[in-house]
């Protein structure tokens, strides 16, 4: 019989490679981004490995799509969904409290708040029914520890935080596990979509150190998965060696 892995943001970054190791492990793969181009090619890349992948284009942040989406997926896929990792998530800008731009606040809280719940509302019914399962969010250093102008990224990262926390506590009596990874500094496509492709910008936030990269949050992810079942995973924080707090780095 074979598990099912859902998981959000799975077009780059954390989610590919997530994508890459449970299909390793023998998982089905269900994969949604919005980037349709990229997941077909991801399957592609898959197909060899993974027993079943389901790919779709999904933007979390609509209600209504997410809800339609699960509905329709086969029912036998439904009935084995065994892992959700909510990945997909993003920092839009970085500015001042007071010169922030609103449409990039409600991004954020509608894709890394908002559009996690959605998600999780839809499949929290088919790991109920299983009476087991388990769901990964991946949230960030930010967090844990506020930064300058990193205000509502990290306001939102905060509440998934906690959300984790009683997710845990409501989902016990069903025997799904909850876990939260917190990276520090990655270098993935996170800060070109934070500074909106500005290249120069992005690399610089990596210069003069070694920061954490997809495989080390993919490597993370699948080793809460592959624990015995009376193991449970609530928190990894995870940190570039050169890191010691969100905003202190040793760098060359």
């Amino acid at each position: 019989m074979v598990k099912y892995a859902f998981i959000t943001g799975a077009s780059s970054g954390f989610g590919a490679a997530i994508a890459s190791s449970l299909a390793q492990e023998g998982f089905g793969l269900i994969l949604t981004a919005r980037r349709l181009d990229r997941l077909e090619a991801l399957k592609k890349t898959l197909s060899g490995i993974s027993p079943d992948i389901i790919i779709g284009s999904m933007d979390v942040r609509d209600r209504s799509a997410v809800n339609g989406w699960v509905e329709q997926l086969p029912v036998e896929v439904k009935n084995n969904v065994d892992i959700l990792v909510n990945n997909a998530g993003l920092a839009a800008g970085r500015a001042p409290i007071d010169q922030g731009e609103v449409s990039d606040w409600e991004q954020m809280i509608d894709t890394n708040l908002t559009g996690l719940l959605y998600v999780t509302q839809a499949i929290i019914p088919l790991m109920k029914a299983r009476l087991a399962g388990k769901i990964i969010n991946i949230t960030s250093i930010a967090g844990k520890e506020a930064y300058p102008q990193g205000n509502v990224y990290c306001a939102t990262k905060a509440a998934v935080d906690h959300l984790t926390k009683a997710m845990r506590m409501d989902l016990l009596p069903y025997g799904i596990c909850v876990s939260a990874i917190a990276p520090g500094a990655a270098e993935t496509e996170f800060s070109l979509v934070r500074f909106k492709g500005d290249s120069d910008q992005a690399s610089a936030v990596y210069q003069g150190f070694t920061p954490l990269d997809a495989k080390d949050i993919a490597d993370a992810v699948h080793f809460i998965v592959t624990r015995p079942p009376h193991v449970s995973i609530h928190d990894l924080v995870i940190m570039p060696a050169a890191q010691a707090s969100a905003t202190l780095f040793k760098k060359d």
